[in-house]
């Protein structure tokens, strides 16, 4: 499982001076290179990127190869620990980033994941180094907007369901619970819902107002990680916005 492959230390994303070596060959390939040679070569080249010079992007592309397609767990905990700074950086500048409750390591750990499980069955679309940097920031500021999200009752309903002058809702107690019959509501709710896992989010989110971190460590039996709880009020939230009988139970 990937988060079996993140490591819980960071460090700095420049590499140490003591380990750069001189450039390799144009020649060489980095596929034909064993393990140690390749990182050595990947902090060389990282080296001569901050000193503004010529760099061989190649043999980080062969590290990304090696840990996504060939699963390699030690190329991927020196992806994690090289380009996790870099990362972080992505998620701070988020506009969503510091309205989400969370942690900038949480979400590192999050746009890895997702960036993980996004391309490792089509890496051949992305043929540059620069091409899968460029989605693992896309991963970093969607897994932050995900987040903000799926913890807004709002997003079950659209804007458009809202009356002119409307404040957006916050939870389902307020505005709307004044319009619908609370019992009926929930009733309706849960006939809507598909396993034990989603009532338990739903009513521990928007019921009792847990935080999906305490969702998680309450209820460990049913997920094995606090992606799992986001996951699902993220899938629940998107099906319940789309249902027109709940948008006309709510404007109604």
């Amino acid at each position: 499982m990937i988060a079996a492959r993140i490591p819980t230390e960071r460090s700095s994303v420049r590499p140490s001076r003591q380990l750069v070596l001189a450039p390799l060959a144009d020649t060489f390939d980095p596929a034909q290179m064993d393990l140690a040679a390749l990182l050595c070569s990947c902090l060389a080249e990282s080296e001569r990127f901050y000193r503004g010079v010529q760099h061989d992007t190649r043999f980080a592309y062969e590290l990304f190869r090696r840990a996504i397609v060939e699963g390699n767990d030690i190329a991927w905990e020196h992806i994690y620990t090289h380009y996790g700074p870099l990362v972080e950086s992505w998620v701070r500048r988020s506009g969503a980033f510091a309205s989400s409750g969370e942690s900038s390591e949480y979400f590192v750990g999050a746009a890895f994941t997702k960036f993980w499980k996004a391309i490792s069955e089509r890496f051949e679309q992305f043929p540059t180094l620069a091409s899968l940097l460029h989605y693992l920031q896309l991963c970093a500021g969607s897994v932050v907007i995900d987040s903000v999200r799926a913890q807004s009752w709002a997003e079950m309903l659209p804007e458009e369901a809202l009356p002119p002058g409307h404040a957006p809702l916050t939870a389902p107690d307020e505005e709307a619970m004044k319009r619908v019959n609370c019992e009926e509501f929930w009733r309706y709710i849960d006939t809507q819902l598909h396993n034990e896992a989603e009532r338990v989010v739903v009513f521990r989110s928007f019921v009792l107002g847990m935080k999906p971190y305490d969702i998680f460590n309450d209820r460990q039996d049913l997920f094995q990680s606090i992606n799992d709880v986001y996951n699902v009020k993220r899938n629940v939230l998107g099906r319940l916005s789309r249902n027109t009988e709940l948008r006309g139970m709510l404007a109604s």
